[in-house]
């Protein structure tokens, strides 16, 4: 009892440390593998002061910058406002390749913030669900109406008692909103799109085919609810279960880990560190305390950027006091804003150079991405010629619905340590494919090389993608792929071999219980 309790000591530690850490992240140029047919309006503001409307395809990997980054336009991307035409690349092979699986790890929709800036107004949002309220989508209304059924379904404890929709006029601290259910209904309704010709769920799918699982927040449960509604309209709620991940990092029963936890206290201290040496920012962080009336340590503690992103991403003023006789009274500013967004972009650049994060995410998320790994060993077993399929059959498709302090880990870990910062209802896709059977004279070809193998059943591959762009080769695992016309996919060989034992290689290891166990030093 001793050691457990130690243990749910160490990972609630963990879950706060995750909680606090200031993290975005910023992205080289991607070439994709299929052509890119559309591009979509993106906002801007020019130098901070003014608003200027462009094209953009707010690619996940942008072009190499010229010049610093705008810290603005940087912001309003992570907002994703749903209004916009988005192409999704999922789905996307050589011809008469296979689909076997597909598994999704989405960030919650939109949220209300998680602090309130202390002598400030909240922000005025309504949580509660209308379809006459913008932004809405053609679904939401028959998604009201099916959540209310919600009590056929399946819910492992505690989830039974989480409300299935947002359902507050004055949004709580940390509530979905309202865009954020539709961000998710749309990415739902994308995949639906883009898998339908694959035949990747069929209409009488069973319960083991569909895995659906979340953790305990409102936010998370219910961006899952939305995307599977977009993903499979009008699903059938006695075949759902879903499932509840205690821990943000999605680790299950192999949570403990001593070193991932000192990783990432030596990266807190890096960025405080880097934080408290930004003269420009404490400036900043004094004018703000001053205008508001507190102490410079009482607004760092109030962590004011959640706050602003979200009146920046709804279109509302920033906060205003009104003037005392102390002096104090006014408004925050957007430069002000940008001063601190200025500050996280720098933290990126700093953060890769040093590498502590992304040490402390790959042993983070080995427990996700190894289950990742044997699900896709699972199917492919089941895809073989001449076996007979289990009754029920495989998990063809996955959704783990999460957090920011997940998905950029799990970036990291995959070697895309370039990419953006997980924006509001962000998506990672990992699909399974297997090429068409060989035909006796590419057997013989083989044969020719040197392989004796008389198999005629085709060969497996993986494509992982970011927000509806393919990543694959931009990964540590497939970065030094070899493509040419006869393997225009990443072998999925070379994913197990980075998740059982070359990822550890970062940490001086080959397993992660070596990496997690290793005495310092």
């Amino acid at each position: 009892m001793l050691a457990r309790n130690r243990f749910l000591l160490l990972v609630a530690v963990g879950g706060a440390a995750l909680a606090i850490i200031s993290l975005s992240l910023q992205f080289l140029n991607l070439i994709p593998t299929t052509p890119i047919v559309e591009e979509r309006p993106f906002q801007a503001i020019d130098g901070g002061l003014g608003v200027a409307v462009g094209k953009s395809r707010k690619r996940v990997f942008p072009v190499p910058h010229t010049q610093e980054p705008n810290p603005i336009s940087e912001a309003y991307g992570y907002c994703n406002t749903p209004n916009r035409t988005e192409q999704a690349w999922e789905g996307h092979s050589p011809a008469d390749y296979k689909l076997l699986s597909v598994q999704v790890m989405i960030r919650h929709g939109d949220r209300y913030p998680l602090y309130s800036i202390p002598k400030t107004k909240r922000p005025a949002i309504d949580c509660s669900l209308s379809i006459s309220r913008r932004p809405s989508h053609p679904l939401l209304n028959s998604f009201i109406n099916h959540m209310g059924q919600g009590g056929r379904g399946h819910w492992e404890s505690p989830l039974v008692s989480v409300p299935r929709l947002p359902n507050h006029s004055v949004c709580e601290m940390g509530e979905l909103t309202q865009t954020g259910v539709v961000q998710h209904l749309r990415n739902g309704q994308l995949l639906h799109q883009a898998y339908k010709r694959h035949n990747l769920l069929p209409a009488d799918w069973s319960p083991r085919q569909l895995w659906a699982e979340t953790t305990g927040k409102s936010r998370t449960l219910q961006s899952g609810l939305a995307f599977l509604y977009g993903f499979h309209p009008d699903f059938d709620w006695r075949k759902l279960t879903v499932r509840h991940q205690w821990s943000t990092l999605f680790c299950g029963s192999a949570c403990d880990c001593p070193a991932r936890n000192r990783y990432l206290e030596e990266e807190q201290k890096r960025q405080y560190r880097l934080r408290v040496a930004d003269t420009e920012l404490e400036r900043t962080y004094a004018d703000m305390a001053r205008t508001l009336g507190l102490l410079t340590r009482q607004l760092r503690a109030a962590n004011p950027i959640d706050s602003l992103l979200c009146h920046l991403c709804h279109g509302l003023s920033f906060p205003c006091v009104p003037m005392g006789d102390s002096g104090a009274g006014g408004c925050l500013t957007m430069a002000q804003f940008a001063v601190i967004r200025r500050q996280q972009l720098d933290d990126e650049v700093d953060r890769r150079r040093v590498g502590l994060y992304h040490k402390y995410a790959i042993l983070a998320m080995y427990p996700y991405l190894n289950r990742t790994a044997a699900k896709m060993e699972r199917v492919a077993k089941s895809s073989e010629a001449g076996r007979q399929p289990r009754a029920g059959g495989e998990e063809v498709f996955t959704l783990s619905s999460a957090h920011d302090v997940t998905m950029a880990p799990l970036l990291s870990a995959l070697g895309l340590e370039e990419a953006r910062f997980p924006r509001f209802a962000a998506r990672v896709v990992f699909e399974l494919w297997k090429s068409p059977p060989a035909t006796q004279g590419q057997l013989k070809k083989r044969a020719g090389k040197g392989d004796k193998s008389k198999t005629k059943d085709g060969e497996l591959f993986i494509r992982v993608l970011y927000n509806g762009e393919d990543v694959t080769f931009h990964t540590t695992f497939c970065r030094s792929h070899d493509r040419h016309a006869g393997q225009p996919l990443c072998p999925l060989k070379n994913f197990l071999s980075f998740v059982r034992r070359d990822m550890f290689s970062v940490v001086n290891a080959t397993s992660y219980q070596g990496a997690c166990y290793r005495r310092p030093g």
